[in-house]
């Protein structure tokens, strides 16, 4: 029988926790249902395409989500494969949604990215996978959509070195393209596996082992094909990026896989490379120290907060990624922020918007916690040791910004309560304005799409319609000096001075000569454009 300190140490070793990026319409939700088909977590898969009949993308919960066929919050799901645990943290691909995106990244020890092989890198691909490399996480890439016409490989190859500045190793190689997809060549296993679709959306695979010049292939694709084959591979293994496993761990190098989430081709050899070439949970950054995920002592940190996701029962839950020692129900920790002891009420590991009661789980796995109105974005969970302090998470600076307010004055108590929740979630940010002598709420998003998400939410979840009024700011600081005094701040024209949601002072301001300019007038100041949600410095 295993001692505690084994079943500790193999059950984090047998743990992946990844999320899935991606614009828009690549693919990220077929894939994720597609991966969790092979896992065994679903029997049917519900269609994108389908959404506006009566089934839905499984890890797209909120109405809305339903409604406009997209994703706006990030879904946590879990399932086993061979021995492994795997945790998939789906995020939304609108750039709208994107800072729910970079707060999930920080709980995730990898990111998988799914591009459209008739699309390339796009616009929100790039964004996301910056984040990504600010923390070295290691990136495998998803070639989606085969069985379609597309862009030369050695094209997409390309647009992932140059827009994305990484280097890349293709772990296997399409045979046709343009509506000609007969598979691909694994160039690890020297093999190829043959694609067969119209078998109902669930294509088979066959794999067939030999030399890559063996006639058999030849005689399989054609020689023209076949003869196409063997010269970009010799291309590939002559001119291309050296594999070199210990790159990808670093982020440093992304291998590529080719294949299609629809038809189900090349997504479990994806799975299994994926789990063959990835690391179990790695050590995270606390003020003091690095803490190994083999720790004894259980520690865990907030990156989500989501109301509702029960309407019926209004209930509010906190999202934690574990990082050491092992959880276990109805456990006590402390909150490092204020050191407050805490229990760990009815723990939740969810499917989307299913969910179950956890006993116990470990370092890389994520729960779901009960949360009275005491977790913010960003808090340390500790057992034992107060001086833990995980790396905050990343504000980032919102773009648009409205003034909001109820339209009934009688329910301004409502109001409040949702719109701070919201906050408090990440879904939105909030500023109170200075010295301009009225109590108003100035409300800020990363993409106007959020402004319409706040209304419905508003609307549906708390009863309360509201009015908005477009402001003209599109930049906002967070002012650092030893110390602040609003009445004697210099300001230029465009600009106001304001208290973000959790007191800090901000500037908001239209034009970006304003930066400058205002720290010439105010000596000792200076303006940051990123806030770390309870983070040490």
């Amino acid at each position: 029988m295993k001692t505690d300190d084994e079943k500790r140490i193999n059950e984090v070793k047998r743990r992946r926790t990844f999320a899935i990026i991606s614009h828009p319409d690549a693919g990220k939700t077929t894939l994720t249902e597609k991966l969790l088909l092979f896992g065994g977590a679903i029997r049917l898969a519900g269609s994108v395409k389908s959404r506006r009949a009566q089934k839905h993308a499984v890890s797209d919960w909120m109405e809305i989500e339903k409604q406009r066929g997209i994703s706006v919050t990030s879904s946590v799901l879990q399932f086993e494969y061979e021995n492994h645990v795997v945790n998939i943290l789906d995020t939304p691909g609108h750039q709208d949604f994107s800072e729910d995106t970079y707060r999930t990244l920080m709980a995730a020890d990898n990111a998988v990215m799914v591009i459209d092989c008739a699309k390339g890198v796009e616009a929100q691909t790039k964004k996301l996978f910056q984040v990504c490399k600010m923390r070295n996480i290691p990136i495998f890439t998803f070639i989606n959509k085969m069985d379609r016409a597309g862009k030369d490989p050695f094209e997409l190859m390309e647009e992932i070195e140059k827009i994305l500045d990484i280097e890349a190793y293709p772990m296997n190689w399409p045979v046709g393209t343009d509506g000609n997809f007969k598979g691909v060549y694994n160039r690890v296993k020297s093999q190829m596996e043959i694609f067969e679709g119209g078998h109902h959306g669930q294509a088979k695979t066959s794999a067939i082992t030999g030399k890559i010049e063996d006639e058999v292939f030849g005689d399989l694709m054609g020689e023209q094909l076949h003869q196409q084959l063997m010269e970009e591979i010799e291309l590939l293994d002559e001119a291309g990026n050296e594999y070199d496993h210990k790159r990808i761990l670093k982020g440093e190098l992304t291998p590529v896989f080719f294949g299609s989430a629809m038809t189900n081709f090349g997504v479990q050899p994806f799975l299994e490379s994926f789990l063959e070439l990835t690391l179990p949970p790695a050590p995270r950054i606390s003020k003091e120290e690095e803490i190994e995920p083999e720790r004894k002592d259980f520690t865990a940190f907030i990156f989500k907060i989501q109301a509702n996701m029960n309407p019926a029962h209004r209930d509010r839950i906190a999202f934690m990624r574990i990082c050491s020692g092992k959880f276990h129900k109805g456990m006590s920790v402390y909150l490092s922020r204020n050191q407050k002891k805490i229990k760990l009420a009815q723990p939740q590991q969810f499917f989307a918007q299913d969910r179950a009661t956890v006993e116990e789980a470990w370092p890389g796995d994520i729960i779901g916690i009960h949360d009275p109105g005491l977790f913010q974005i960003g808090d340390t969970l500790t057992e034992k040791d107060l001086n833990i302090e995980y790396k905050g998470i990343p504000v980032f600076p919102p773009e648009h910004f409205s003034r909001v307010a109820p339209v009934d004055t009688m329910k301004r108590k409502q109001f409040i309560k949702g719109i701070q929740q919201l906050s408090e979630e990440g879904a939105i940010q909030i500023f109170k304005p200075l010295n301009t002598g009225i109590e108003e709420i100035f409300v800020g998003v990363v993409g106007n799409l959020q402004f319409e998400v706040l209304e419905y939410r508003l609307t549906n979840e708390y009863n309360v319609q509201i009015k908005m009024h477009s402001l003209p700011y599109r930049h906002v600081r967070w002012i650092e000096t030893e110390k602040f005094e609003a009445e004697n701040f210099s300001l230029t024209m465009d600009s106001i001075l304001a208290i973000d949601d959790f007191g800090a002072p901000v500037l908001l301001y239209q034009n970006e000569w304003t930066v400058e300019k205002v720290e010439d007038r105010n000596k000792g100041v200076v303006l940051h454009t990123i806030s770390e949600r309870n983070s040490f410095k």
